[in-house]
């Protein structure tokens, strides 16, 4: 796994956090662009299938990212259940979400090669990282997760223990107005001081923007979750090895949404 001083010593000059894609392919692409024209290093949060209008297109991306050395992805909900679904495994299929990405596939001229290759790079996708005061993760920290490492086979595991929180969260067992889960977020609280959780999963956001939330311990949480392929736009956050402690973070949520 990548850290500051790999990474600077491959000529990056930070990280460019990215939220759930879920398809946007303009949006991710407008992304890797500007990271790359910036000499950053792409950390996706994970999902980066469903909804959306070009989750093939994703895909393709995100495998070239990963060929050149210059970014990669954390294994989402999402991410997980389309590689069971690809093993062959019953799984729940929701006509706008992995039923769409499915019929994307199976409409591609390189479907058969995205899927392989899906297969292969979910199962070995981390679902928690650290990179030096950051930790990134899909849906929810936990602070065990400062101290072991994520299982090299996540994506190809049942979602259990610290991965099925890595992945899922914590729900209350009650849907929103808008259909979806409602979840806890009690584990900011468990975010030590000096420790920055960059999540997605969770669409926190009023304004089209990240949401900031300080815990109880003094640590942060950044929900990049946005609602990209799902009417919103795609939203990232820079993070910059020359800055101050390591702190300074921008992210416009500016990439045109699909």
């Amino acid at each position: 796994m990548p850290t500051v001083e790999t990474l600077r010593s491959a000529g990056f000059a930070g990280l460019r956090v990215v939220g759930d894609v879920h398809g946007d392919s303009r949006g991710f692409a407008a992304a890797i662009a500007g990271a790359e024209a910036a000499r950053l290093f792409v950390v996706q949060l994970g999902d980066l299938t469903d909804h959306g209008p070009d989750s093939p297109a994703v895909l393709r991306a995100t495998f070239a990212l990963i060929d050149a050395g210059a970014g990669l992805f954390l294994l989402g909900n999402h991410d997980h259940k389309l590689r069971r679904a690809l093993a062959g495994d019953a799984v729940r299929v929701e006509k706008a979400g992995l039923g769409r990405t499915l019929e994307q596939l199976a409409a591609a001229p390189d479907g058969a090669a995205l899927r392989e290759r899906a297969l292969d790079e979910i199962a070995r996708a981390p679902a928690w990282l650290c990179i030096g005061p950051w930790v990134f993760v899909h849906a929810a920290f936990h602070d065990a997760m400062l101290q072991h490492p994520c299982p090299p086979d996540a994506g190809a595991q049942r979602a259990e223990g610290l991965v099925g929180r890595a992945i899922y969260g914590q729900v209350t067992g009650r849907l929103a107005a808008d259909g979806f889960p409602i979840r806890l977020v009690g584990w900011v609280d468990r975010i030590p001081a000096g420790i920055t959780v960059m999540v997605g999963h969770d669409n926190r956001s009023r304004d089209g923007r990240p949401v900031t939330m300080t815990g109880a311990r003094g640590g942060r949480a950044v929900f990049l979750d946005t609602g990209a392929g799902k009417g919103g736009a795609l939203a990232w956050q820079d993070l910059r090895f020359d800055a101050p402690g390591l702190e300074a973070a921008q992210g416009p949520p500016d990439a045109p949404a699909s």
